[in-house]
Formats: structure tokens, C-alpha cells, sequence
């Protein structure tokens, strides 16, 4: 004998529709997230971009050795010139409004006398989350430039 099946009284259109809004929300986690890891990103970038900048400009602040018996003359940097020229730089860039607090950090200098070494910090605002981190999440980024003299 067949048994005949019994009419669908439509109880589950509750449960899929839980089940779609359960989605959307994930959905919508995920785009936050990789929106505000983009906007990290390219904080991080105008960053290292503005750094470059001011180690490009102080790595223009040697000044010429006498060189020695032995060798030519080359380019001198010091810690001061390379300090200097950087917070120059700083001074006459206009700042993105995504990025706060940009500041040299220590170690901001000439160690060897011939690389300009520039460190940063900040704080970038990333995008949808900033009540959930409202001081923002610090970077630091660092680039060198090297003034060489060619002969």
C-alpha cells in the first residue's frame, strides 16, 4: 500500500529565513573586517610614503669628506642634519586625515654617517570599527636613504 504524503504546512519558511539573516550578518562581519584592515593598510602605506619623503629629504643634507690618501671623497651625514631635515619635511607636507599623531620616533638619524635613517610613528583610524579602538592603532614604519657621490 502507497502511503500518500501528508500536505507541507510551511513551518520551515521561519527557519530559512533565520538562517538568511544569519548570513547577511556574517556577511556584513566580513566587509567590515577586510574594510577596516584596508583602510590599516593603506595607512600604513601613506605612512611609509610620507617616511620615504623625509629620509629622501634629509639624506640631502650631507656634506662632502675631504677623503683621505687612500680613498675619494664621499658624503657625510650627522644625526642633527638628518633630525632636522625630517621634521622640516614634517612641517611643510600637508598630513592625511586618516592618519594622526605622525611623529618621529627615536632612533631617527645618521648611524653610520651615510644613511639617512628615518623612523616614524601614528595612528591610523580605520574604517567602521573606530568605536570599538577610538585612540586608533598605532604604526611605525622606517626607511632609509643613502646620498652617494658619483665620480
Amino acid at each position: 500500500m502507497r502511503k500518500v504524503p501528508e500536505p507541507h504546512d510551511g513551518t520551515d519558511a521561519g527557519h530559512v529565513m533565520v538562517l538568511m539573516i544569519g548570513y547577511v550578518l556574517l556577511a556584513l562581519l566580513v566587509v567590515t573586517v577586510v574594510a577596516a584592515a584596508g583602510s590599516l593598510y593603506l595607512g600604513q602605506k601613506k605612512l611609509l610614503s610620507i617616511a620615504d619623503g623625509a629620509a629622501l629629504a634629509a639624506a640631502d643634507t650631507f656634506v662632502l669628506s675631504g677623503g683621505s690618501s687612500t680613498g675619494d671623497p664621499g658624503t657625510l651625514l650627522n644625526n642633527q642634519g638628518v633630525l632636522s631635515a625630517a621634521q622640516d619635511y614634517l612641517a611643510g607636507i600637508e598630513t592625511p586625515t586618516t592618519i594622526g599623531g605622525i611623529a618621529l620616533a627615536p632612533g631617527t638619524g645618521a648611524p653610520d654617517g651615510h644613511t639617512a635613517y628615518v623612523a616614524m610613528t601614528a595612528v591610523v583610524h580605520p574604517l567602521f570599527i573606530n568605536f570599538l579602538v577610538p585612540d586608533g592603532i598605532p604604526i611605525k614604519v622606517t626607511s632609509t636613504a643613502r646620498a652617494n657621490l658619483e665620480l
